[in-house]
């Protein structure tokens, strides 16, 4: 039995396009570079934000995100922002009886920005705010205190195979990976990938009927 539904944030529920060119607008790369040496980081295992080093060694992120906040050149997420079947699909699973929740790594500032768009989801909740982030185990310990129901009763629907799908199962939870943005596709094949989830999906609105008919 299924009883809730989380969902990752970038690349799941949102186009990062503008998010990640406006660091590269920041740093000062071309936009295609940035993308080019971010796919070329993650797909050799190492976490996105290494991408800043290759650029400048001794980054810091934290750092540069509030001297963009102080530029007025901050974090933004805007209705523009969200892929096409979010709100139908989000609003299609509360309507199907499941508790809907969102829950991936960014800063208390996303979450208040996710919070403000008034999306059809019971809970909001970022790394940021708790203190952890995916891939740490905690952080999905997190995810089974925030959402109802047992470990094998949460879907957590994500696009990142090390961050989201591998230990959503090693936490106990049913992951259903969805092929979009570079991640998705980079590792749609992935046999890793392929052993850990529970579904696979193209798009959202394939949740409602395929998470219902395992109730």
């Amino acid at each position: 039995m299924i009883r809730s539904v989380v969902f990752d944030v970038g690349e799941t529920l949102l186009d990062d396009s503008r998010e990640f060119g406006a660091w590269a607008d920041w740093i000062g790369v071309k936009r295609h570079t940035f993308s080019a040496v971010l796919g070329a980081v993650t797909s050799s295992g190492r976490n996105n934000a290494e991408t800043f080093q290759v650029f400048r060694p001794g980054f810091d992120l934290d750092a540069e995100r509030q001297l963009r906040e102080a530029a007025g050149r901050g974090e933004q997420i805007e209705e523009s922002d969200l892929y096409p079947d979010v709100r139908s699909s989000l609003s299609a699973l509360r309507n199907a009886g499941f508790w809907v929740g969102i829950a991936g790594n960014q800063t208390a500032k996303a979450a208040r920005l996710l919070r403000e768009l008034a999306l059809p989801v019971d809970a909001v909740a970022t790394s940021g705010e708790w203190n952890t982030a995916k891939p740490d185990p905690l952080f999905f310990e997190k995810v089974v205190e925030f959402a109802p129901g047992e470990p094998r009763e949460i879907v957590y629907v994500g696009d990142h195979r090390d961050n989201d799908i591998v230990p959503a199962r090693a936490a106990g939870l049913r992951p259903a990976p969805i092929r979009r943005g570079p991640w998705g596709h980079l590792w749609a094949s992935d046999p890793v990938v392929a052993r850990n989830a529970a579904w696979t999906i193209e798009s959202l609105s394939e949740l409602p009927d395929l998470l219902s008919s395992e109730r």
